[in-house]
């Protein structure tokens, strides 16, 4: 019987180590640089990418020293690339007048990439609360996904434990993190309120509970009577809802009444007066100094008055 041995062929050691490396090659992250009509937005990104003054320093940024932190994207299956992390770049280069942008392309799945663009941007400043309330539902669906398909005896366990797991990261509790998802139930134009700082946080949480209809009659009753809802209001509206009592009218009665301190209250913000003072001034100095300054306005009044 002859041998079958001669027909054998051996990988010699420089084709074993140049498929090793080729493999590793693969692996191995490549930052390049990307056509922007080639980077997409990603699906439900829920954060605002504004032309403002931060914007415009970004840009400067950009025009002097490029894109320092490379762009994170995902393969389409339509072609181009779905930025994950990266869209404030993007558009700094577009008024930069780039043609390309440095970026870093992963195969992500949703949750993953989710997770990504969620993580990446709340490291921002001056997040939004209506930013934050999209981000986090984002973020917690996601982590329940993973928690259900890595461990289908746990489901429960994990979808307990992800509130904690995304307050965790951003710092904040998973109670936090359950108030600011409720904001995700307001109708737009009561949710940019709260951004726009009209509405409190406290109160747009409790008037989340209204049902759609009725959180569209709210904005006409607040429109009637110029207020917008304290949040012992919010929590009456609230209750009057439950129990199917509140109409127009009832929201109308409620809005008409005088908040508690507000009659004849006079606020002055940081920002209104802060231009008066020099910025080395702490809440202290500039509230000494009023209060000094009105008392002499108060003494040549009381002196006019006199003469």
């Amino acid at each position: 019987m002859k041998s079958s041995a001669k027909n054998i062929k051996l990988t010699s050691v420089d084709d074993l180590f140049s498929t090793e490396e080729s493999r590793a090659d693969e692996n191995r992250e490549k930052i390049i640089e990307i056509p922007l009509q080639e980077l997409f937005t990603f699906n439900n990104h829920p954060f605002k990418v504004t032309d403002n003054e931060a914007m415009f320093d970004t840009v400067e940024s950009v025009k002097r020293y490029g894109v320092l932190v490379p762009a994170i994207a995902r393969p389409r299956d339509e072609g181009g690339y779905e930025l994950v992390a990266g869209h404030r770049r993007k558009r700094a280069c577009e008024l930069a007048e780039l043609s390309t942008m440095p970026v870093i392309v992963r195969n992500l799945n949703d949750d993953e990439a989710t997770i990504i663009m969620v993580d990446s941007n709340l490291q921002r400043e001056n997040i939004l609360p209506s930013e934050r309330a999209f981000a986090f539902k984002l973020k917690l669906e996601a982590i329940k996904r993973q928690g259900a398909r890595s461990d289908l005896t746990s489901t429960q366990v994990a979808q307990k434990l992800s509130a904690e797991k995304v307050g965790q990261d951003a710092g904040v509790s998973k109670d936090q993190v359950r108030r600011y998802i409720r904001l995700t139930e307001l109708i737009p134009d009561l949710l940019s309120m709260v951004d726009e700082k009209k509405i409190a946080f406290n109160p747009a949480v409790e008037l989340s509970y209204l049902k759609k209809e009725e959180q569209t009659d709210l904005l006409e009753a607040m429109d009637m009577e110029q207020a917008t809802p304290s949040l012992s209001q919010a929590q009456r509206l609230k209750k009057f809802s439950a129990e199917g009592k509140l109409s127009l009218e009832v929201m109308s009665a409620i809005m008409s009444e005088e908040k508690k301190g507000e009659i004849d209250k006079v606020t002055l913000t940081g920002d209104k007066i802060k231009k008066y003072f020099p910025k080395s001034y702490t809440t202290q100095q500039m509230e000494a100094t009023i209060i000094k300054l009105l008392e002499g306005w108060h003494k040549k009044r009381t002196q006019q008055q006199e003469r």
